[in-house]
């Protein structure tokens, strides 16, 4: 168990004032057996004339808030405290029929299933499948949990991961052409692999606990991702449920993972999103800035501020 404490900072800055519309923000993480939110909150620069929350198709918690303050700078900052439970790779039970590959879902979860087994990008000259299948043996019969660790493992050892600020993710076809790209291009990339194989994934927003972003950790590994938000992958597997897949960092589990927003499109899981009326050059530009501490890393006054939380 950890408590992890996440401030996010975003500031959009213009070159004179702007008026804003609607923004949807997608930064409170969601609660589960494996990770309890304890304690959140979200100041913004200037003060909303409106905000309200809502849940999305995907139970996602959605902060909605509107403006009637013009501005030069819009500024979004999040906090929250949280108990992580780690789950680690040993830990899943699958059930019998699902310990190997191929292997059917059950008519049962099929309907809530299918749309997060569909192909959602185009892969025409089957590259992307072609990678998928050469993790499976050559008896065509695979250890579930092997091969998706072998996967992850893969994208960790043989990709660059190159930071982009600009939005958008790679299409899979290029990522592989290309060797390199981001926690999202890495997640959408095995996202789809593994639905080429007939499994349920998803798309998984939220943050890395990284020491000193990228520091060496107990493994003797270095983490990438820290200091923005992350991005990874979660599969369907039956009897043990939904597990995460960070094929960034080559973890198998939840361990230093912090799930906000999950979605079947990357598109539906965007942390932060809204819109503003200016001259097209009064944008100047946009500055995130993501820190996750540890509880022995917080100073007394947070400390204290958990305890009665």
């Amino acid at each position: 168990m950890s408590i992890l404490t996440v401030r996010h900072l975003t500031t959009y800055r213009y070159r004179q004032p702007v008026s804003f519309g609607e923004h949807r923000m997608m930064l409170r993480p969601r609660a589960g057996h494996d990770q309890r939110l304890l304690k959140a909150r979200i100041d913004i620069t200037p003060e909303p004339s409106q905000i309200w929350w809502v849940h999305d198709v995907f139970g996602n918690s959605v902060g909605v808030v509107n403006f009637t303050t013009r501005a030069r700078e819009l500024c979004f900052a999040s906090r929250i405290i949280l108990d992580h439970r780690p789950v680690e790779e040993l830990d899943f039970r699958l059930e019998e029929h699902a310990r190997s590959l191929p292997f059917s879902y059950s008519t049962d979860e099929m309907p809530d299933l299918a749309r997060s087994i569909e192909r959602h990008t185009p892969d025409p000259d089957r590259v992307v499948d072609r990678w998928a299948r050469s993790f499976l043996n050559r008896s065509g019969l695979t250890g579930t949990l092997d091969l998706l660790a072998a996967m992850t493992h893969a994208v960790r050892r043989d990709f660059t991961y190159v930071p982009r600020e600009q939005r958008g993710i790679q299409e899979p076809v290029r990522t592989l052409q290309l060797g390199s790209g981001t926690c999202r291009d890495f997640a959408l990339l095995m996202m789809e692999a593994v639905r080429s194989l007939g499994l349920a994934a998803r798309f998984v927003s939220g943050y890395i606990y990284s020491p000193g972003h990228d520091a060496t950790l107990r493994e003797g590994r270095t983490l990438v991702g820290g200091g923005s938000t992350h991005a990874w992958v979660r599969v369907y597997l039956p009897g043990a449920g939904w597990v995460e897949f960070d094929p960034t960092n080559g973890i198998v589990g939840n361990r230093d993972l912090i799930r906000v927003a999950v979605a079947r499109d990357p598109g539906q899981a965007v942390p932060l999103h809204g819109t503003w009326k200016g001259r097209p050059d009064d944008a100047l530009d946009m500055d995130v800035s993501v820190t996750v501490t540890a509880e022995s890393e917080l100073v007394p006054a947070v400390q204290a501020e958990r305890e009665q939380a």
